[in-house]
């Protein structure tokens, strides 16, 4: 603590630097010398800065003192980090480790301190930060859960240090046994523990009875100290004590003496060594017999089946007794053929146990009371009695019904021996049961058929379908199907907890890459997301520059990590590098933005201030250099590469242009050196007139090199061709000019050239319709489409300036207007609205010219001596421009003022507004 000024007011309080109080010359100090006012300011500040010194010299009043110059504080050397801990055993490591700043979290990469709240991993004992491994747990359960939004409780969160699976997520801060909650930090102590005996139980290298006696540590508990308990061998001839470490709680221990114990037969003794559990089956081998007394052989003692005593009667003069046992112990399975006591017959039975007496005959007269299916007593069938074995033994002529081993009854008549089998005719379901064939009986084995129907149920991954024939687990599925209640579009979705058949189980491998990227995923093919990669990463990951490391083990698919500190990657056009963080490889470096001079990609220009990340600099010129496939046109491709003009991949593909036999330039693609084919007709439009070149008619020109098409072709003159070369040739004798002899009749009403005006196309377009139908005398009326009441007005007085009928029908809003030819109908009017038009307006400026020069003749005092006005000169109006189209024009404009502008047509055709 020595440098350090001590502190007053407590833990936490403000510090305050206080001289300490020494004795010299028997004086006490507690303050700090005085200087005369004219000191140098430097001179006070250093004895501000520096509290009193033992050795300062003895102050005299009324004398200057000296301040002696300040003491040089040595600077004090930094204090280097310790490496990491090289201990032998894993509690150690990570004690020094944290005790020296040593350790860090897996997940954040901070570094774990005293005061830090941790969580230890029991498998792998790596040492978390609390809060990392809480959010880490929380997002994988977040990863895992379902898409139907419910809870499950089997999902794990896999531990960032051995990525096994984990159910519980640590919410507290516990010392390492785990007997106290959030421990305090001591001195003394290892980091995070309570100072208590551990007390867990031992599992390294194997587990134990006895707890561990270390004080609360890291990491597993080291192999237990103790003795264990005293051990009996198997056999229970001896005992002994070892380590506990030593001793197998499990397996026990052998003397290796033998056995000796009684075997289950009861006759030999057990020759193992000292072993665990029950001696077995004894493997002696015996001499045994069969039941029959025909086989004699050698077998292992536990092979002999049940003992049985059998007796057979010698033939005179073999033994005294004049009868022979012994002791069956297995079947040979031979046939017994022993005599029975007619002499006729013999046993047809299989090795069995044998009798002294002789067997009676199974046949004889006594024993066969009935016929061979045993319904009818002989004497019903037969007067004649049997009297011997050989007799044969009469049927009845009732069916045998005994049951075969298919179930069924024996329909056969009453018969001595086995019975036929089975030709009853059977119904039978195919595995699915949708198809049903009759078929003979199968003897009581029923291999269902196979039908050609597909199963097209959905497994239950819901990726794939059953696709085999004939499942026999479709009807299931469609019952399953018809339970299931459908589901609205926008109710929420229920969870997946059918219960799907045996057959619709999908046994495929899922195979769907994992989010790791580097493996698949290898459970049973199933629904929703798969789980987290299980694989583990074992070498230290790091960002590009190096100077960022996640340290291993990490889970599998672990990216690098950000890196805080700049990129320092050259770049290849020398210019500096733009400060960024360091990044990874696939991330390239941002472009650079000095402005550079480049040369354009034809070679042409020099383009300055271009980008220096822009490796293609065009200057937008079309490159105009004549092609090499055709030697006829230019390439039009805007700047590009030298070699790259439009001919560079394929011939030139631009029109030919050449003049055709027709004088039109041919289209089709250039096909040069080759000369034009003209095969195909000439498709450019040209008119077609009459000798008078009043009729005009467009056409393809259709020209050939075999034909002319329609060049020489012309339009026949029609009556109005003749009545305008009669006029012609009249005004030629009457000596009339034709330009200034007009018409101006005009055979529409007032209303109908201004309502014309109003909408002038739109007016022309139902003109054309009224002439179509005065044109054509098979069609006597025309239905107009419904429209407005203004535009059924204008069809109504341009109905009548025609000279039809024309009448509004149907309601609003598909009232429309018909018009219907009556005798008052002639012809339509020779001249066309527009004409008219233009006639009127010629007519009003003429009348205004002549009202003009009437009024220069003379001229009212009152019209030259008036007051000047102000006024709007309009000038360049369209033609035909009305009153009431000015009006709703310049209306927007004078909402909200008191002005009133006048309107008046000059004969200039210019407007004035006042």
């Amino acid at each position: 603590q020595s440098g350090r000024p001590p502190r007053r007011g407590g833990r936490g309080g403000r510090a305050t630097q206080v001289a300490p109080l020494r004795m010299v010359n028997g004086r006490q100090f507690g303050g700090q010398l005085t200087q005369p006012d004219d000191d140098a300011i430097s001179t006070s500040a250093a004895s501000v800065t520096s509290p009193l010194q033992a050795d300062a010299p003895e102050f005299r009043p009324g004398q200057t003192h000296t301040a002696r110059p300040p003491r040089v504080q040595q600077p004090r050397p930094q204090r280097r980090r310790g490496s990491r801990s090289t201990a032998k055993d894993l509690p150690t490591r990570i004690h020094e480790d944290i005790d020296n700043k040593q350790y860090e979290c897996a997940i954040c990469t901070n570094e774990i301190q005293r005061n830090s709240r941790v969580w230890s991993c029991k498998t792998c004992w790596t040492v978390f930060h609390l809060s990392c491994v809480k959010k880490w747990a929380t997002a994988k359960r977040e990863e895992q859960r379902p898409q139907n939004g419910q809870d499950d409780s089997s999902q794990h969160w896999r531990c960032p240090g051995c990525n096994l699976p984990k159910e519980v997520i640590p919410k507290s801060f516990t010392c390492w046994c785990e007997k106290e909650t959030d421990p305090r930090s001591l001195p003394g102590l290892p980091p995070f523990s309570c100072g208590q005996t551990c007390s867990r139980e031992h599992e390294i290298p194997k587990k134990c009875p006895h707890p561990c006696q270390e004080l609360c540590h890291a990491g597993p508990c080291p192999p237990c100290p103790n003795m264990g308990p005293s051990q009996m061998c198997f056999c229970g001839r001896e005992t002994v004590t070892k380590r506990c470490i030593d001793t197998d709680y499990e397996n026990g221990w052998t003397c290796g003496a033998v056995c000796g114990e009684l075997m289950p037969c009861g006759e030999h003794y057990c020759t193992r060594s000292c072993h665990e559990g029950l001696c077995g089956a004894c493997e002696e081998m015996v001499d045994v017999k069969c039941y029959c007394g025909k086989v004699e052989r050698q077998m292992w003692c536990c092979d002999r089946q049940e003992e049985k005593t059998s007796r057979l009667e010698l033939a005179h003069g073999q033994d005294a007794d004049g009868e022979e046992s012994w002791i069956g112990s297995f079947d040979c399975g031979q046939i017994c053929g022993r005599p029975y006591d007619c002499g006729s017959h013999i046993c047809e039975k299989t090795c069995h146990p044998l009798d002294a007496a002789t067997p009676h005959c199974p046949k004889s007269p006594d024993i066969v009371t009935h016929c061979p299916c045993g319904k009818t007593l002989l004497s019903d069938i037969s007067n004649s009695a049997r009297t011997s074995c050989e007799d044969r033994v009469p049927n009845c002529d009732k069916p045998c019904l005994k049951l075969l081993a298919c179930g069924h009854e024996c329909q056969q008549i009453c018969h001595a021996g086995d019975c036929l089998p089975c030709m009853q005719v059977v119904t039978i379901h195919c595995r699915c049961g949708r198809t049903a064939s009759p078929s003979i009986c199968h003897q009581g084995v029923e291999e269902p058929p196979q039908c050609a129907r597909v199963c097209r149920a959905t497994l239950n991954c819901g990726r794939h379908q059953c696709d085999e024939r004939c499942c026999s687990g479709e009807k299931k599925a469609s019952e399953r199907l018809s339970k299931k209640k459908p589901r609205a579009l926008n109710a929420a979705q229920r969870p997946s907890n059918e219960d799907f058949e045996a057959e619709h189980i999908c046994t495929r491998v899922c195979g769907r890459s994992l989010k790791c990227g580097n493996h698949e995923c290898q459970e049973l093919c199933h629904k929703g997301p798969c789980g987290s990669c299980r694989e583990a990463i074992f070498d230290d990951i790091s960002c590009n520059c190096g100077r960022t490391v996640l340290q291993s083990p990490l889970p599998c698919g672990t990216k690098p990590p950000p890196c805080r500190y700049e990129c320092e990657r050259p770049k290849a056009c020398g210019h500096p590098q733009v400060a960024h963080n360091c990044h990874l490889g696939d991330e390239s470096c941002p472009k650079c933005p000095f402005l550079t001079t480049k040369s354009c990609l034809c070679g042409k220009h020099q383009m300055k201030n271009q980008p220096c990340w822009l490796t293609e600099v065009r200057c937008g010129e079309v490159c105009g250099e004549r092609l090499k496939s055709c030697r006829t046109h230019n390439c039009r491709k805007p700047c590009h590469r030298p070699g790259d003009c439009e001919d560079a991949t394929s011939h030139c593909q631009q029109e030919c242009g050449k003049e055709k036999s027709c004088g039109h330039p041919d289209s089709a693609p250039c096909h040069a050196p080759r000369p034009c084919k003209e095969d195909k007709p000439c498709a450019h439009k040209i008119f077609i007139t009459c000798k008078c070149q009043r009729i005009k008619k467009e056409a393809p020109c259709n020209t050939t090199r075999h034909t002319r098409g329609n060049l020489d072709r012309s339009l026949d003159c029609d009556d109005e061709c003749a009545r305008l070369e009669r006029n012609r040739r009249l005004a030629l004798a009457l000596n009339i000019d034709p330009e200034t002899h007009k018409d101006d009749h005009i055979p529409y009403s007032a209303e109908t050239l201004n309502m014309f005006l109003n909408n002038v196309q739109w007016a022309q377009a139902q003109e054309k319709e009224m002439r179509l139908l005065a044109a054509d005398p098979g069609t006597k009326r025309l239905r107009f489409k419904p429209m407005a009441s203004h535009q059924r007005a204008f069809i109504h007085s341009l109905a009548e300036d025609f000279g039809f009928d024309s009448e509004s029908m149907d309601p609003e809003p598909h009232r429309h207007v018909a018009i219907f030819k009556t005798p008052r109908f002639v012809m339509a009017p020779m001249k066309t609205l527009a004409e008219c038009a233009r006639i009127r307006h010629s007519q009003r400026l003429a009348s205004a010219a002549a009202a003009a020069e009437n009024a220069a003749v003379k001229v009212k005092k009152s019209n030259v001596e008036a007051e000047p006005y102000n006024a709007f000169l309009l000038t360049g109006v369209r033609f035909g421009l009305t009153v009431e189209e000015l009006r709703s024009a310049i209306q927007p404009v004078l909402t909200g003022t008191p002005v009133q502008l006048d309107i008046s047509f000059l004969p200039s055709e210019d407007v004035v507004l006042k």
